[in-house]
């Protein structure tokens, strides 16, 4: 169920730990990280180590329903409890008994939902709607979140006696662009997984100057980004128009984030990026389009790096926001590309 957790950097090896830690344990967890960082894989995982392996694995996106179908979902319902509630309905407490919840966006789920959560997290009860009798549940709790929880305490958003009761495990996840480490054997694993899956002998996998540009982007999507990416190029093909899509699209998200960014002027002018009447010229023997098309991806990256770090007075953690990167993959870019502050 799920594949296995990939990557060699510290957090991912910290990430296993808790795993192995935790398992066996049933204490309640809360999985935190952004939009496809992984999260539902280190439940899955969680659940694979775990003596409650081969009981029921359910999972709920408490973001997706509004909060009248959440609780019916949640606690199930009685036949004639609200209007076209035609039979009785088991809730998913009710369907996970003796194995694990997953309750996915925990932190866009309503106060008053909260406060019923917390109930059940005491007791081991719960009533489903238009019912009078309590039903016993045994079901191990893991909730996942991009949220920071305790800013939506602060904020009055989130229950902080729930909290603590959900809280016991954090298990904390960084986004992919923070461990870039993982990049390769993550693209290795999934090439080898969706190739067997498409058994198909025209797939064209990916080179490794194609893999070394895949390395050097940001994935603001993370892990689910890449696994998208993964997928077109080896249905497509065209790993070049793909790569070239994608980092033309980061660049334009960045350029509208910044409306003074010299982005398109710049990377307009060719004879910036290459010296066509010289040794890079396509005359030349040596010519090669992707070593030129790096150097034009190079070039436009340290454009716009060098004018926001301009822009901020190299206030470096106000530039990464800005250019909605890591603080550690902009000192990393700011070093492998020789940008350096003015005199």
């Amino acid at each position: 169920m799920g594949p296995p957790i990939i990557g060699n950097s510290k957090n991912i090896q910290r990430v296993r730990e808790l795993i192995n830690h935790v398992a066996h344990t049933g204490l309640n967890t809360v999985i935190f990280g952004e939009s496809g960082v992984g999260k539902e894989v280190v439940a899955q995982n969680l659940y694979k180590n775990s003596p409650r392996l081969g009981k029921p694995f359910i999972k709920i996106n408490c973001a997706a329903l509004p909060e009248g179908l959440l609780e019916s979902e949640l606690f199930g319902y009685e036949k004639g409890a609200f209007t076209g509630a035609e039979q009785k309905r088991r809730g998913k407490f009710q369907l996970a008994h003796g194995g694990v919840l997953l309750l996915d966006e925990i932190g866009d789920m309503s106060l008053p939902l909260q406060a019923k959560l917390l109930h059940v997290l005491q007791s081991g009860e719960f009533a489903p709607l238009g019912s009078e009798k309590d039903v016993k549940t045994d079901t191990w709790i893991i909730a996942a979140t991009n949220h920071d929880l305790k800013q939506n305490i602060n904020e009055g958003k989130f229950r902080e006696d729930l909290y603590y009761r959900l809280n016991i495990i954090k298990i904390h996840i960084t986004p992919l662009r923070e461990r870039p480490e993982d990049i390769i054997p993550l693209i290795e694993y999934y090439i080898n997984e969706y190739s067997s899956q498409l058994n198909s002998e025209h797939i064209e996998k990916p080179n490794q100057q194609v893999i070394d540009r895949l390395t050097a982007y940001p994935w603001p999507g993370n892990v689910r980004e890449l696994q998208n990416i993964l997928k077109r190029m080896l249905v497509l093909g065209n790993c070049d128009q793909i790569l070239e899509d994608l980092f033309d699209n980061a660049n334009k998200n960045i350029n509208a984030s910044d409306p003074d960014s010299p982005v398109d002027e710049r990377s307009a002018n060719i004879s910036s990026i290459l010296d066509l009447s010289g040794k890079n010229s396509p005359d030349n023997e040596t010519f090669s389009l992707k070593g030129a098309k790096k150097q034009a991806v190079d070039l436009v990256e340290r454009e716009i790096i060098s004018h926001v770090l301009g822009k901020t007075g190299w206030n470096r953690s106000k530039a990464s926001k800005i250019l909605k990167i890591s603080y550690k993959t902009l000192l990393y870019k700011i070093s492998d590309l020789g940008i350096v502050p003015p005199a």
